[in-house]
């Protein structure tokens, strides 16, 4: 072999291992600009996950502060409405109370007893009507006296015979009863035919 070809055999090794130092020198740069461009796009993305999730934790603040405000509002709302549940009614009753009072004044005047008597009768009718519309406006009805005894709105005293009614009718009422909507108040004191 020649001296020429012996030096580059000999030489092809050395260029081979340049030639790959060369290449991973390349590679080396394109891997650490790949990396680099790989980290700054995952910092970027970091940082807008973690604006995002700043910005929904200060909405979840402001909407739960809202809910507490809200709940607040309704529970101080409905303590009001509680406490002045009864007002509509108390306005209707007032002047049931207005004419009870003029029947009070009336006996204050110079007429004869007869006279008085027939007007504090007709007085007190008109404020029993009163009354009655009143409480009816709100529900307040009371319990009939015609009909068949029911022991859900009747509490039968005292069972007689009588000819003249059928068993389980009333036949005398000593108290009346009353009825909120459909809910007994108060039970009527009956007598039922036995």
């Amino acid at each position: 072999m020649s001296k020429q070809n012996e030096e580059e055999i000999a030489n092809e090794p050395q260029q081979k291992e340049e030639e790959d130092v060369e290449t991973n020198v390349e590679t080396n740069v394109e891997t650490n600009d790949e990396a680099e461009a790989e980290a700054e796009a995952v910092e970027n993305e970091f940082d807008l996950l973690q604006k995002e999730l700043n910005t929904l934790k200060d909405k979840y603040a402001r909407v739960h502060a809202d809910f507490e405000n809200i709940k607040k509002r309704l529970e101080r709302e409905k303590y009001t409405a509680v406490e002045y549940a009864n007002e509509k009614f108390a306005k209707d009753v007032i002047p049931v109370m207005d004419s009870l009072q003029m029947a009070m004044a009336s006996t204050q005047t110079e007429a004869s007893a007869e006279e008085l008597l027939k007007k504090l009768k007709e007085g007190i009718e008109l404020t029993v009507k009163q009354l009655t519309t009143s409480l009816e406006k709100h529900g307040v009805t009371m319990v009939s006296h015609d009909e068949p005894f029911d022991p859900n709105i009747h509490n039968a005293i005292q069972s007689v015979d009588n000819e003249d009614v059928e068993s389980g009718q009333i036949t005398q009422t000593f108290q009346t009863g009353y009825k909120y909507k459909n809910r007994p108040l108060r039970e009527a004191m009956v007598i039922v035919a036995k």
